[in-house]
């Protein structure tokens, strides 16, 4: 767990006077006024006056009445909400945060260390004041229920992750109006995969950097961290079976397990990227023998020559080596834009790789089976490690005697590419896809080409997960098959924007795609009152 900065702790409220009448009544409402006790400088309420020395305190009145709480306003916004009447609740001196489980010492030290409490550890002791974080019930492992009663919090889920996310909600009810309204919050995700990838082979970003995004990224319930670390211009992170390819400005693997390690903490998971096997010119540049040329002898750029034995082995040396690094679930393989498929006729201009084809497969065989295969011995690889691969669109051919592994997830990004095939023929085959929309959720540094940086409000007014390919959503009866989506920086112009502007761009359009990866429907708040929201909650 990483060190967080201590709120300075509330006041313990003291007995108030009965204002009027023998009773009084607060209002819950939501925002910075949801519940919240105005007080003068000395701590005594406003407008009360000073209880004379020697009088005793007035009894607390029996009749304290409330209106109705509302509903928290958090990003992403919860899915339910049963109000109640109460003060709700807001952190204390002496305030303790307790499980009951241990497995959740962390999620408890870290509320409670952003929240100014005590984690007192495993209790089955019951306090005023208490934040009660526990394991139980079955369900989505991603949702919880927060249960705002009598002067308490409770958060409750069936594993550690849900609690996670509850922890989250009620950080930022405190943030954002000091007080969590009193009643039951029922929430969990739509979608289980919500993503934020990052280019950091074209541009290096700093530990540290990526670190707070991690820490961003876990408030707003984002669950994985893609890292795109190799490509024509660097291979970004240490490498000890081919430090020969190493940038000069990379990250080391210490560097690299703290960053995991935090993710993990926030139940993120880190998914590599070793783009193949196009985009590999800094492994090339290492080992020129592996180019591609093509029948003239023309080096073809950033493609490795699959017909030679020497391309898979230093390959799967590096997703062999990695897999100890990156211990989550998903791996990416990339498979995208590779230049040899990229011509009027590949067989013709790669006759190395026709070659090769129709030894593997016959003589029909082409270069796209060749590079089919490739990417199905890519996942061979990786699985073996017990990992999920996903491929980019591009990277699965029409017309092929090879079919890629039906376990490989699309990663669809566009509908640009040479032979561009609608969304719906990879879903119709029954396969799983993420959702990394290029005409919404790509960034890319310097806007070359058609891009645009994206806009929060576009995406949050007219994107979901079903918009998979520009603006036309696909039929509603395949978005079970749609795990997700995952907003992307792409630095194809590095120097367009250092990384603090990068942050400040992507800001909103982090807070819109998580959003509607947490909920798809239309947002009962506008685009106004989210952005002011946003930048209420910090």
């Amino acid at each position: 767990m990483s060190k967080h900065r201590r709120r300075a702790p509330a006041r313990k409220l003291q007995h108030r006077r009965v204002l009027a009448g023998g009773a009084f009544a607060v209002t819950v409402g939501v925002g910075a006024a949801l519940g919240v006790w105005a007080s003068g400088g000395d701590g005594a309420p406003a407008g009360s006056g000073q209880r004379p020395p020697g009088e005793p305190a007035a009894a607390p009145s029996p009749t304290r009445s409330y209106p109705l709480s509302q509903a928290p306003r958090t990003i992403p916004a919860v899915r339910s909400h049963t109000a109640a009447r109460g003060p709700g609740w807001r952190p204390a001196h002496g305030g303790r945060v307790v499980v009951n489980n241990a497995s959740l010492a962390d999620e408890g030290k870290l509320v409670a260390s952003e929240l100014g409490l005590t984690y007192a550890g495993q209790r089955s002791d019951v306090r005023a004041g208490d934040v009660r974080l526990a394991l139980g019930g079955s369900g989505n492992p991603e949702s919880y229920t927060m249960t705002v009663r009598d002067g308490r919090v409770t958060i409750k889920g069936p594993a550690d992750a849900g609690v996670f996310y509850g922890t989250r909600t009620l950080k930022q009810e405190v943030h954002g109006g000091g007080t969590a309204p009193e009643g039951v919050v029922n929430d969990m995700p739509a979608k289980p995969r919500r993503g934020f990838m990052l280019d950091i082979a074209r541009k290096p970003f700093t530990a540290g950097w990526i670190e707070d995004r991690v820490r961003e990224l876990g408030d707003l319930k984002f669950n994985e961290l893609g890292l795109h670390f190799s490509d024509d211009q660097g291979f970004r992170i240490q490498s000890d079976t081919h430090p020969e390819i190493v940038s000069r400005d990379h990250l080391t693997k210490a560097q690299v397990k703290q960053i995991v390690d935090l993710a993990a903490s926030r139940h993120i998971t880190v998914v590599p990227e070793i783009d193949s096997p196009g985009h590999l010119g800094a492994v090339i540049a290492a080992h020129p023998d592996l180019q591609l040329r093509n029948a003239q002898g023309v080096a073809t750029r950033g493609a490795i020559d699959i017909s030679k034995p020497g391309s898979a082995r230093i390959v799967d040396d590096l997703l062999d080596e990695y897999a100890g690094l990156f211990p989550g679930s998903q791996w990416h393989l990339g498979g995208d834009e590779y230049q040899a498929l990229t011509v009027r006729d590949p067989q013709a201009s790669y006759p190395q790789l026709a070659a090769a084809a129709r030894k593997a497969y016959g003589s029909g065989g082409t270069v796209a089976d060749l590079a089919t295969g490739w990417l199905n011995d890519r996942a061979a690889t990786v699985r073996k490690h017990g990992r999920t691969p996903r491929a980019w669109n591009d990277g699965f051919f029409r017309n092929t005697s090879v079919q890629p592994a039906g376990d490989i997830v699309v990663a669809y990004w566009t509908g640009k590419e040479i032979g561009a095939r609608q969304p719906v023929e990879y879903l119709s085959a029954g396969r799983k896809v993420i959702n990394y929309n290029d005409e919404f959720l790509y960034y890319v540094l310097g806007q070359p080409q058609t891009f645009v940086y994206p806009t929060g409000q576009r995406i949050y007014e007219q994107w979901t997960p079903r918009v998979l390919r520009g603006t036309q959503a696909v039929p509603a009866r395949y978005d079970a098959q749609i795990l997700g989506g995952s907003f992307a920086v792409w630095c194809d112009l590095a120097n367009s924007q250092t990384q603090d502007q990068v942050a400040a761009g992507i800001r909103m359009p982090l807070r819109a795609t998580i959003q509607k990866l947490w909920d798809p429907g239309k947002p009962t708040m506008s685009w106004t009152e989210f952005k002011g929201l946003a930048n209420k909650l910090g």
